[in-house]
C-alpha cells in the first residue's frame, strides 16, 4: 500500500464530510484576517444575524492600507481609517483577537501568524489574501479565500474545497553564494509556468530545501500562488521544531511534547505516491529577474531578454506584449536596465533575514542619485530585531528610505506608489501591469539583496559582483 502525502493526510484529518458535489467540507484550523477583505464578510452574517462561532480560531491585522512613513491615528488617508475602524469595531462585536498597531505586535499577515506561532504544522489555514500558501513552509495545507469564503469561514468555520493533486518539487544540491529562495522559487516559476501548478499542491523536497531556514521556505511557499498551485508546502522537520519552540501560541509542557510528535506524523510518508515529481539542479539556478508582466517571465541576471522567435507559437503575443510594455528590447542584456525605484520588504521578503542580506549589501556603497528607495520591515518585531541589530543604521547611511512595517508599495493600497512609468527593483511577488499604484508602472522582481544591489548601483546587476 502506498504511503500518503502530508497533503492527504492534513486533508483527511479536517474532513467533516464529502459533499454530493464531490467536494470536501473541509475544517478550518486557523483563520487569518485583515482590513482588505473582511468588512463585507462581515456585513454579510449581520445581515443573517449570525455569530462567529470559533472565535479564538480567527486572528486579525491590519497590513495593506496602513502607511508606513507614520501610523499615528487617524490615518492621513481618511478611507483607510475607515477601513482600520471597521476592522477594530468588527473583531471587538466578535471577540476576535486582533493584532494592531497599538499592540505592538501589528504585521503583514503572513508575517506575524508564524512569528507569533499561529502558524503550527498539520494545520488547515486560510486567509482572505492570495500568499496565505506562505504558511506552507511549516507543513500546514494553507490557502487565500475571497471575501465569500471569509463569510463562510467566520460563519461556519468550513469550507467547501475540491482536494488538489500533489507534485513533489525536488531542488538538490548547495545553492551557489548569492543565489537565494527567491531566485529558487522564481527558478520553479519560470520553469513550470504560471499556469503549470492549476489543479495541484506543491511540495517542495530536497536538500536545498532541507538546507532553508523557514524564513526561506516561507519565501518560496508564498509564491506558489504565482505557480498557478493551490498551495505549497514543506515537510515539518527539526527546523520546523527549532523555530517553534517557545513561541506565543505554541503549546508548552507536556503538550508541547505531543504537539511535537504529532507534528512528526504529519510529513509525508517515504513511500508517499505523487501525482508528478519534478527536479531541478540546486547549483545551476543563477539570481534571477523577472523581465515581463508576470512572475513566470524571469531569466538568469547573467542572461539575456528572449525573442519571440526563440519561443513556441502560442507564448510570442504574450511575449510582445510584455516587451512593448516594460520597454525593453528582444535580445538586450537584462543586466544594466536602469531602475528608478528599489522597494526590499513584502510578505515574500520582509523578514529579518531578508533585511539583514540587504543590508549586508548596503554596507557596500551609497543608493544611486535619483533612485528613490523604501526598506519596510513585515512586522513590529521584525521592525525591533533590526533596530536591535543596528540595520536601520546602516540602510539609513546608505541613503535608504527606512519605514514603518506594513505592505507598502507590494500591493500599493497605500501611499506607497510607483509614478508613471517609473521602474522598480522590487523583492515582492507580483509584476502585474499596474500592480505598484501606477497603471504604467513597471516591476522587475528579485531577492532583497539584488534590489539593494541595484538600488546602489542604478540598474541591474548580479548581486555576486558587488559582493
Amino acid at each position: 500500500m502506498a504511503g500518503r502525502t502530508l497533503l492527504d493526510k492534513v486533508w483527511d484529518a479536517h474532513t467533516v464530510r464529502e459533499l454530493p458535489s464531490g467536494q470536501t467540507q473541509l475544517f478550518i484550523g486557523l483563520h487569518l484576517i485583515h482590513e482588505v477583505t473582511s468588512p463585507q464578510a462581515f456585513a454579510a452574517l449581520r445581515e443573517s444575524k449570525l455569530r462567529v462561532p470559533f472565535p479564538e480560531r480567527t486572528f486579525a491585522t491590519v497590513d495593506h492600507i496602513i502607511p508606513t512613513d507614520s501610523q499615528a491615528r487617524p490615518l492621513a488617508d481618511a478611507l483607510a481609517e475607515q477601513m482600520l475602524q471597521h476592522l477594530e469595531k468588527n473583531c471587538a462585536e466578535h471577540g476576535i483577537r486582533f493584532f494592531g498597531p497599538a499592540s505592538g505586535k501589528q504585521g503583514i499577515v503572513h508575517v506575524i501568524g508564524p512569528e507569533l506561532g499561529l502558524t503550527q504544522p498539520g494545520m488547515t489555514i486560510a486567509c482572505g489574501d492570495s500568499h496565505t500558501s506562505t504558511h506552507g513552509a511549516f507543513g500546514a495545507v494553507a490557502f487565500g479565500i475571497g471575501t465569500s469564503q471569509v463569510r463562510d469561514v467566520l460563519a461556519t468555520q468550513c469550507l467547501a474545497m475540491a482536494r488538489p493533486k500533489v507534485r513533489r518539487i525536488e531542488v538538490n544540491g548547495k545553492l551557489a553564494p548569492g543565489v537565494y529562495a527567491k531566485d529558487v522559487i522564481l527558478h520553479i516559476i519560470r520553469k513550470l509556468g504560471v499556469k503549470g501548478g492549476i489543479g495541484f499542491a506543491y511540495e517542495y523536497a530536497g536538500d536545498a530545501f532541507d538546507a532553508m531556514t523557514l524564513e526561506e521556505r516561507m519565501t518560496v511557499c508564498n509564491m506558489s500562488i504565482e505557480g498557478g498551485a493551490r498551495c505549497g508546502y514543506v515537510n515539518p522537520d527539526e527546523t520546523t521544531i527549532a523555530y517553534l519552540k517557545g513561541r506565543e501560541f505554541v503549546p508548552t509542557g507536556a503538550a508541547w511534547e505531543r504537539a511535537v510528535a504529532w507534528w512528526r506524523s504529519m510529513a509525508s510518508d517515504a513511500g508517499a505516491d505523487y501525482a508528478d515529481r519534478v527536479a531541478y539542479d540546486g547549483p545551476a539556478i543563477a539570481p534571477t529577474v523577472t523581465w515581463g508582466i508576470n512572475p513566470g517571465q524571469a531569466i538568469g541576471v547573467d542572461e539575456r531578454v528572449p525573442h519571440p522567435a526563440s519561443v513556441a507559437d502560442d507564448e510570442r503575443a504574450p511575449l510582445a506584449e510584455a516587451l512593448d510594455y516594460m520597454d525593453l528590447k528582444p535580445g538586450e542584456p537584462i543586466a544594466g536596465t536602469q531602475i528608478d525605484v528599489a522597494f526590499i520588504g513584502s510578505c515574500t521578503n520582509g523578514r529579518i533575514s531578508d533585511l539583514r542580506e540587504a543590508a549586508r549589501v548596503a554596507r557596500l556603497g551609497k543608493v544611486a542619485p535619483g533612485v528613490r528607495t523604501f526598506v519596510v520591515p513585515g512586522s513590529m518585531e521584525v521592525q525591533r530585531q533590526a533596530e536591535a541589530e543596528g540595520l536601520p543604521d546602516v540602510f539609513r547611511a546608505a541613503g535608504f528610505d527606512w519605514r514603518e512595517p506594513g505592505c507598502s508599495m507590494c500591493l500599493a493600497m497605500n501611499p506607497d506608489k510607483l509614478v508613471g512609468r517609473e521602474l522598480c527593483a522590487s523583492s515582492s511577488n507580483r509584476n502585474f501591469k499596474g500592480r505598484q499604484g501606477s497603471p504604467t508602472g513597471r516591476t522587475l522582481l528579485m531577492s532583497p539583496a539584488m534590489v539593494a544591489a541595484a538600488a546602489i548601483k542604478g540598474r541591474v546587476v548580479d548581486v555576486r559582483e558587488v559582493l
